[in-house]
């Protein structure tokens, strides 16, 4: 998975307002935890709110702050600009703490992205799923 940015289109959604970034993130983290969910739900059950239960904000910001450890200086630096960016609206579903550590998230999955670190993006993205059953078990 690769996206078509122009240096400048990269360099332009990294130094400025991440919120772009995060939604970006969101969709990508979206069709990773659908393909997941689909091919994992044995038998097929409600696939939306599993599906849900990995992409609500609470999930995202439970899996960012247990892989945080793990990032590198440069994907910390995403986390910590993203998780203090001013969103024009907030989550009627999670509390603002847990709505700014996901827009951290999806801002972290974005970054992975548009660098084409397919490897290390699958590694988070995979640690988030695997993050995410182990606290619904």
């Amino acid at each position: 998975m690769k996206g078509n940015f122009s240096q400048s289109q990269k360099q332009s959604l990294l130094q400025g307002n991440l919120l772009p970034l995060a939604f970006l993130g969101d969709s990508i983290h979206t069709l990773f935890v659908r393909d997941f969910v689909i091919k994992n739900l044995k038998p097929a059950g409600s696939y939306a709110g599993k599906a849900t239960s990995f992409c609500k904000a609470s999930a995202q910001a439970s899996a960012l702050k247990q892989i945080i450890p793990l990032l590198n200086d440069d994907e910390k630096d995403i986390v910590r600009r993203a998780r203090n960016a001013k969103p024009k609206h907030t989550s009627k579903n999670a509390s603002s703490a847990d709505y700014c550590f996901a827009t951290a998230f999806e801002a972290l999955v974005g970054y992975l992205y548009l660098q084409g670190d397919e490897a290390r993006l699958n590694q988070i993205l995979t640690m988030s799923i695997k993050r995410g059953e182990d606290s619904a078990d």
